[in-house]
């Protein structure tokens, strides 16, 4: 991975994380508060603090793997 694709992944899960505190406190200020709670199970191990600093984002290139794939299926 270059560096390039860190920062973009990172940026894509700091975004996707925003959303998610938004989302959590619109349905709130809606008055959908079971809504909210099971809205943020969903993302629960993102949104805890402590375990998003130290958890690794695992991705992969869809390309890469299916050339690898296909190599090992071919023999």
């Amino acid at each position: 991975m270059n560096n390039i694709d860190a920062l973009r992944i990172s940026q894509q899960r700091d975004a996707i994380c925003d959303y998610v505190e938004d989302r959590f406190f619109q349905l709130i200020k809606e008055d959908r508060t079971d809504d909210a709670i099971e809205f943020a199970n969903e993302f629960l191990e993102w949104m805890k603090p402590d375990d998003y600093i130290n958890e690794s984002t695992h991705f992969f290139n869809q390309h890469e793997l299916t050339e690898l794939y296909e190599s090992l299926a071919n023999g």
